[in-house]
């Protein structure tokens, strides 16, 4: 973006501002001729303290409503006198538009103007190269996530230095949410990211394969699976599919306490569990069962051991422990996605599963055994981090929503009901993709979240198309609003096609038909003769 007024007189213009004004906003009448849309970008001349020396700059700012009226044409005309004035063609349209400040660049930032802007002032309709420079990045750090919804020639990147305060993708169901997370997977990948995808329906199981789901255009991607998962999608459909298990003599007694639920002010349980874990290590070193620990609890002919049986015994419920743990290094590979595909488990599998993966993989960045950073792609956040419920994976995931960035754990919430979500996670995640939405309540819940999510801004979400969103927080130099681009990779989550399949089921219906008449027509025919005889 220019940081003087130069090179004017090559813009065009496209009105001149009017009415009060502020640093923050004005409004302008256009030229007759001029149709700018609602959400396009304008630029002002203007002056500006720039390190203690005023400059001409070059204000940048978007139109947020466009009015049109007729001086002679009011609410109060009667029909016949606003017929007479159009037959006359003496309506005289007038429009003026409201624009938002964003801001102007110099030395390479974006700042906001101290002045306000004057009235009189030309106002020109922003050139493309101007938003291209605003809303790009150099190639080593920049996320190519869309175009701007009213110029699609203007691409848009995201800084992947904006994840240092971790994301949220929020939005109602159907808008794009998860397409849009497919296509930062993408990006992310392009740059050498490891990442972790926690996929509760099984939305990015096909992230490896080109749209059509002929090719693997992204060869580093595995997907991991329990045993007992019946998944969305079979393996055959997936191709090959990782194992994902956990042997159970491989976890300690603290963690058992806490996925058991048992709580340290209970420390006689926890003793007996202890001195159960050391009977079984002399007796099976590293090949006890959670059946062996409550049958070692049992034997201990103990009260608190017996009370103990009461909490081993929702381990068994968890159906992911197995001959062997997998290495979290599975997963933790340089220019790669692992997905963990928990479609098909239980809330409380999935939930442990969850935890797990969380608490590992933050325990190796924190002791600097993996020297990469970890972006984590929690799909259904709010199923794993709700408000009100304590589940095991909303501690973990609290702990590095405030600390994970120190370590360089980052987490990517997806999620369409930003009102479900624990609001200490969501107030962490500075920067925001926001699709529609029209529930005021997940309205609110986003406004409280983030300082930049004003009140104009949320009046917008509901007129956002499907793949369209508003951009806010540090991945971005200023809110911008976009029109996702298209995926490279095949989607897993899409919505099924009701209409072709209800075509198909009429297709089917009317072969079947015959057969089944010549079947009716034998019936009446025996039944007949049988009468007959």
């Amino acid at each position: 973006m220019p940081e003087t007024t130069d090179g004017l007189s090559s813009f065009d213009k496209i009105g001149v501002v009017v009415g009060e004004t502020t640093n923050s906003e004005f409004y302008f009448a256009m030229e007759d001729t001029k149709t700018p849309q609602i959400w396009d970008y304008v630029v002002v001349p203007s002056k500006e303290v720039v390190d203690s020396i005023e400059r001409d700059v070059l204000v940048l700012g978007q139109i947020v409503s466009i009015t049109s009226y007729s001086p002679g044409l009011s609410e109060y005309t009667p029909y016949p006198v606003a017929e007479k004035l159009k037959d006359a063609e003496i309506i005289e349209p007038r429009n003026f538009a409201q624009v938002k400040v964003l801001g102007f660049q110099a030395g390479g930032r974006i700042l906001m103007p101290r002045h306000t802007i004057y009235p009189g002032t030309d106002v020109y309709l922003a050139p493309d190269e101007i938003l291209s420079e605003v809303y790009s990045y150099p190639n080593e750090e920049g996320l190519f996530i869309g175009h701007l919804i009213t110029r699609p020639r203007v691409k848009v990147q995201l800084t992947i230095r904006g994840f240092r305060r971790h994301l949220a993708i929020l939005a109602q169901t159907g808008a794009g949410k998860s397409y849009t997370a497919g296509v930062l997977l993408e990006e992310l990948y392009k740059k050498g990211a490891t990442v972790i995808v926690l996929d509760l329906h099984a939305d990015y199981v096909f992230i490896s394969r080109s749209k059509d789901g002929k090719r693997r255009v992204l060869p580093r991607v595995e997907v991991f699976r329990t045993r007992e998962s019946t998944g969305r999608y079979s393996k055959e459909d997936i191709g090959h599919v990782e194992t994902f298990e956990i042997r159970f003599s491989d976890l300690s007694p603290d963690e058992i306490f806490t996925v058991a639920g048992i709580s340290d002010k209970w420390s006689n349980i926890q003793k007996a569990v202890k001195d159960a874990i050391k009977e079984l290590k002399k007796e099976k070193p590293g090949r006890y069962t959670v059946e062996d620990l409550i049958d070692k609890l049992e034997s201990m002919e103990d009260n608190d051991a017996l009370r103990a049986i009461k909490y081993i015994e929702k381990l068994k419920g968890l159906k992911v422990f197995g001959e062997a743990t997998t290495p979290v290094e599975n997963l933790l590979k340089p220019q790669h996605i692992s997905v963990m595909d928990l479609s098909g488990l239980s809330d409380h599998v999935a939930d442990y599963i969850a935890y797990k993966i969380l608490s590992e993989v933050y325990s190796q960045r924190e002791m600097g055994k993996y020297e990469y950073p970890v972006f984590i792609l929690i799909e259904e956040a709010h199923r794993f981090i709700p408000k009100k419920e304590n589940t095991l994976s909303k501690r973990i995931a609290k702990r590095i929503a405030a600390e994970g960035r120190k370590f360089g754990v980052f987490l990517v919430l997806v999620t369409q009901r930003p009102q479900k979500i624990d609001q200490d996670v969501l107030s962490q995640c500075n920067s925001q993709i926001i699709m529609r939405m029209t529930n005021p309540e997940d309205q609110k819940a986003v406004r409280a979240s983030a300082e930049q999510v004003s009140e104009e801004l949320l009046k917008d979400l509901p007129g956002l198309n499907v793949g369209e969103a508003v951009i806010v927080g540090e991945m971005t130099k200023m809110p911008v609003m976009v029109k996702i681009r298209e995926r490279e990779t095949m989607e897993g989550g899409a919505d099924i096609d009701v209409v072709s399949l209800l075509k198909k089921a009429r297709e089917d219906a009317s072969q079947e038909d015959p057969a089944k008449k010549m079947r009716e027509i034998r019936s009446e025919i025996t039944s007949l003769v049988e009468l007959g005889g």
